[in-house]
């Protein structure tokens, strides 16, 4: 009787590389919403109730039912091939959570920006802040019902944004279309050059 490997064995498993991926933008953009239409475990949420004693710092316009706001993070996970893994961070959306940007950005591969046409201003801190860090990010524009519909092109130049940062149209609740947002994300970052530091003014 010969003894031996079979065969029929596929190769041995592999470790998965883990990714790390923030989900950023302004306050009510849905980010929340995000995470966990596509994680693949119970996300992590930490989410207070709004109260009367946050309405004269929470802008509400546009997003009037929000009850509830990050005050930390989200955090899930999903797994793109059985060798990739993307562990998802929700920012918080409010200025005066900014302070947790730093520790969240660290080690992370890229960012995805959400956008709400109807607020596109609450964009801007988001992608400036990524622009800084130099770190790959593209602008998710979330659908929401209800909401004006523009032309990719029109939300870009809105925005301002350089020719090589990605944009899509997306909803947030939907699994496969935060699935191929994350794909262009990580797609767009392994491709990503970063731009030189600008030169100190004298």
């Amino acid at each position: 009787m010969a003894f031996g490997r079979s065969s029929r064995m596929g190769p041995p498993p592999v470790d998965p590389v883990t990714l790390k991926i923030l989900v950023a933008g302004g306050f009510g953009v849905g980010k929340t919403t995000l995470v966990g239409a596509v994680s693949e475990i119970r996300p992590l949420r930490t989410e207070e109730h709004l109260t009367e004693a946050s309405r004269p710092v929470d802008d509400l316009d546009g997003v009037e039912a929000k009850s509830t706001t990050t005050v930390a993070m989200d955090f899930g996970r999903i797994t793109l091939r059985d060798d990739l893994v993307l562990y998802l961070f929700g920012t918080p959306g409010q200025d005066r959570f900014w302070f947790l940007w730093d520790e969240l950005a660290q080690g992370a591969l890229g960012a995805v920006v959400l956008a709400d046409t109807r607020r596109l201003g609450d964009s801007f801190a988001a992608i400036d802040y990524f622009e800084r860090r130099r770190l790959p990010f593209l602008v998710g524009v979330n659908c929401f019902e209800g909401a004006d519909r523009y032309p990719p092109e029109t939300v870009r130049a809105a925005l301002d944004l350089d020719a090589d940062v990605p944009l899509l149209l997306c909803d947030a609740r939907d699994r496969a279309s935060v699935k191929e947002v994350l794909v262009t994300l990580v797609q767009h970052a392994l491709t990503f050059t970063a731009p030189p530091a600008a030169e100190p003014v004298t």
